[in-house]
């Protein structure tokens, strides 16, 4: 394969990044990313997994590296190993540099030794609080202990761990000094990520649960020595690493301090619906052509297409009192 980029969008950003959602469904109920009582989609309307291995071929011919897998809870859908298993060629070939996860760590001990087998190197894991009962509270269906053993058991199988973290005004400011120290003694990097306006989530105030970025490094700073890096891991993120710890700590602020001017990545829904901006409601249905068309020369086109129609950022914006840019759909149908 070439390493000359082959997805350029309009304002030359080459797209190397490809975020696909495997599954709507969830084990947990989170209440910045679901509804309590969500309707999930029929599994017709779903990529069988054979669908979203031929998708993901497509878009890593067309020269992405980096291929996450999120949901909803990926490690719920039904035979998820078999699709890692096969996905993970292209690691062999080097055409794909890194096959990685964003899950909720409620299903690591069953899959963590088979994750690592097949060359997942790193996984992110959503987790919020250290509190028992405030977990259960945000999560609804949550239960923490399941989470600490899967981190046990993705940390025992050789996986490194980065917990992302939501900061949410008013629920996890008391655990911050917390959560970083937890994650240290673990050798745990920690990224925290501005709450979002995605979905209609019932009685959830976003404006309300808003806690700036800006505001969360500046505590930190009164405890820590943070120095500035320029590292990326192919994410949004931007990184400091804490002197006293060694930890890698990252900031992602789609509100106070967006990161479109470098954006390298769009996402797939379960459902085949590529969205080139995570805060845009633009998108191409993939799946139809896919389903039509037994010649991959055809969806590669579209790909090609759709980049094209990448926009330059998203539109979110909490300044005026009001939540400005809202998405109506949900995290878990984009994914995570």
């Amino acid at each position: 394969m070439t390493d000359a980029p082959k997805l350029i969008d309009p304002f030359a950003r080459a797209i190397t990044y490809l975020r696909v959602s495997v599954t709507d469904r969830c084990d947990f109920r989170c209440v910045y990313c679901m509804s309590e009582n969500m309707n999930f989609l029929p599994k017709a309307e779903l990529l069988t997994l054979e669908e979203l291995d031929r998708m993901c071929s497509a878009f890593i011919s067309q020269g992405v590296r980096k291929l996450r897998i999120t949901g909803g809870e990926p490690l719920v859908r039904r035979g998820i190993m078999d699709f890692f298993k096969s996905i993970s060629r292209h690691l062999k070939t080097g055409d794909l540099e890194e096959l990685t996860l964003t899950t909720n760590g409620s299903q690591l001990r069953r899959f963590a030794d088979q994750l690592a087998a097949v060359g997942v190197k790193r996984i992110n894991i959503s987790l919020d609080t250290l509190d028992e009962q405030k977990f259960a509270d945000i999560t609804r269906w949550g239960r923490l202990a399941q989470v600490l053993d899967g981190i046990d058991a993705a940390l025992d199988a050789g996986i490194r761990v980065k917990i992302n973290t939501v900061a949410l005004k008013g629920f996890n400011e008391v655990e911050l000094e917390q959560l970083v120290e937890w994650c240290a003694s673990r050798d745990m990097d920690l990224t925290f990520i501005e709450v979002m306006p995605m979905g209609d989530i019932g009685n959830e105030d976003r404006l309300d649960q808003y806690w700036p970025l800006s505001d969360l490094r500046t505590r930190l700073a009164k405890t820590w020595t943070l120095i500035d890096s320029d590292e990326q891991t192919g994410g949004p993120a931007r990184y400091v690493r804490l002197e006293e710890t060694g930890q890698k700590i990252g900031f992602i602020t789609p509100l106070t301090h967006n990161f479109c001017e470098s954006c390298n990545r769009v996402r797939l829904t379960c459902t085949g619906e590529l969205y080139q901006c995570l805060g845009q409601e633009d998108q191409v249905d993939l799946r139809k052509i896919l389903r039509e068309n037994a010649d991959d020369a055809v969806l590669v086109n579209a790909i090609h297409a759709a980049i094209a129609k990448k926009p330059k950022g998203h539109d979110f914006d909490y300044s005026r009192q009001a939540v400005d840019g809202q998405m109506t759909r949900h995290m878990s149908h984009t994914g995570g």
